[in-house]
């Protein structure tokens, strides 16, 4: 979630158009325990990825959106994998697409009626609903042998009381009974939470309830992001909920923690974490508990940031987040590059298990990276856990673009490499691969780059890129596929 590119790089007119105002944010894995992403729409044992272009034009109508799912095989993915084109006018989908709907602007997987397929939901935080402009609309997708097809809208409980429903979603299991359920934020600081019982009959949920975390609300105010894990080890997802903070005369950036009980989330423990849009929970250190890691990519004005952006790695215990804290720069050592402002490291970050060890490692995007002159084009580091499970660490690190040997495409200003990054075992072999998302490519086209681990290592040969053309998508306008994935 997400997003996008889910902030504004200041200094590149192109992101302002991109977020249009709207800041999509990534999707995270639905498991309680924190484990790595499940999505697999078809059932056939290999894990899938959806990838959003929010901003496609459909039958002509601008920033209507599509979802791209491309579905993973023995080869991981490729261009030949098999491929579904989701939007509002695909057969079985609720709604049409229309202008500024956005369909697709952030998505959460899930199996959520229980069937063994996971099921895709999406969100279009732009959709009329009735009189409502900017409304907005959460559709579940649903998956079976044939992928990803039809779908049903899940129902607003208070319609009235703010806009742009669907504008980040998270899936999870927050109350410990086995079931997928579904947070969604819209322009309000409450974000509705929908238990697990989804089914395909209209407004078929396990019923809905309201968590309203310390963040601003009215007008723009709602979530920027969600993102969950289970950080205290018992068995039920917490919720790290993105927003702006209510205890300051000045809108700064923070993140809250929320954890799940028995009876799904509460503010009963909760916990103010340090900013950043994006988030990614997973046990980076091996002690049982997830650790909460966030992406703080700004330069400065929000309190403790530092040029050229950080990672903060905050660990779990039993009682939650427990303060202590690593930080990660393109200074920190054995990391490759240099911080500089504007670079935008941590915008975009994901968890998972390249090299098959146990141990968790992790992807960081720096999507405003600008190297030998060409501004903005991108970047992507891969950071690997250390051997004896310690955590997180820059030995051994890697550094891509799009003039790394064996990486599709060139250094081109604004393509903005690494507006998302996923890991994910795309090939059945236990090794995570890397799925990079270049929103920016040929002007807002957007891009997606799929690269395999070879056993130890992201491998820099063989690497594969889909383009809006490659996947039936209009270039139309600005797509930006490649702004957000799930899976």
């Amino acid at each position: 979630m997400h997003r996008r590119f889910r902030t504004s790089l200041a200094a590149a007119t192109t992101v302002a158009v991109l977020t249009g105002g709207l800041v999509v944010a990534t999707a995270g894995t639905a498991a309680a325990d924190g484990a790595r992403p499940t999505a697999d729409f078809n059932g056939d044992g290999y894990l899938d990825v959806a990838v959003s272009a929010p901003f496609a034009y459909v039958n002509g109508k601008e920033a209507a959106g599509q979802v791209l799912v491309i579905y993973g095989s023995t080869q991981g993915l490729t261009t030949s994998s098999k491929r579904t084109l989701v939007s509002q006018n695909s057969s079985g989908v609720p709604g049409s697409a229309e202008i500024g709907d956005i369909f697709g602007h952030d998505t959460a997987a899930a199996d959520f009626n229980r069937d063994g397929y996971t099921d895709l939901a999406v969100g279009a935080p732009g959709e009329k609903v009735d009189d409502d402009v900017d409304g907005g609309m959460v559709t579940i997708i649903w998956g079976s042998a044939s992928g990803l097809s039809g779908g049903t809208v899940v129902p607003d409980p208070a319609v009235s009381s703010h806009d742009r429903f669907g504008y980040v979603l998270e899936a999870a299991d927050f109350n410990g009974d086995n079931r997928a359920d579904l947070a969604i934020g819209s322009s309000s600081a409450t974000i509705r939470v929908y238990r697990g019982g989804f089914g395909k009959t209209q407004g078929q949920t396990g019923g809905v309830y309201s968590v309203r975390p310390s963040i601003l609300s009215g007008g723009d105010n709602g979530p920027l992001n969600l993102h969950s894990g289970d950080v205290n080890g018992d068995d039920k997802a917490d919720l790290v909920v993105d927003g702006f903070e209510d205890d300051s005369t000045e809108y700064w950036n923070a993140n809250y923690y929320l954890p799940g009980s028995a009876s799904g989330l509460t503010k009963t423990g909760e916990q103010k974490l340090p900013a950043g849009v994006i988030t990614d929970i997973g046990d980076v250190d091996s002690d049982g508990f997830g650790d909460i890691v966030i992406g703080m990519e700004f330069d400065a004005e929000v309190p403790g940031s530092s040029p050229g952006g950080k990672v903060n790695i905050i660990h779990g215990s039993a009682s939650g987040p427990n303060g202590e804290r690593l930080t990660i720069t393109q200074n920190s050592p054995g990391v490759p590059g240099s911080s500089e402002t504007g670079d935008a490291f941590g915008a975009e970050l994901d968890l998972g298990d390249v090299n098959g060890d146990g141990h968790l490692d992790l992807a960081v995007g720096a999507p405003g990276e600008s190297l030998s002159g060409v501004d903005y084009t991108g970047a992507v580091v891969v950071l690997y856990g250390a051997s004896d499970g310690s955590g997180i660490t820059g030995a051994g690190s890697q550094f891509l673009d799009q003039n790394t040997a064996g990486v599709p495409g060139s250094n081109e200003t604004s393509d903005f490499f690494g507006s998302d990054v996923h890991l994910a075992d795309m090939n059945g072999d236990d090794r995570a691969d890397l799925t990079i998302g270049v929103a920016g490519e040929n002007d807002g086209n957007g891009a997606v780059v799929a690269m395999r681990s070879d056993g130890e290592r992201i491998r820099l040969s063989g690497g594969v890129s889909f383009s809006p053309t490659l996947a039936g998508i209009s270039t139309s306008g600005s797509p930006f596929l490649g702004v957000n994935f799930a899976g």
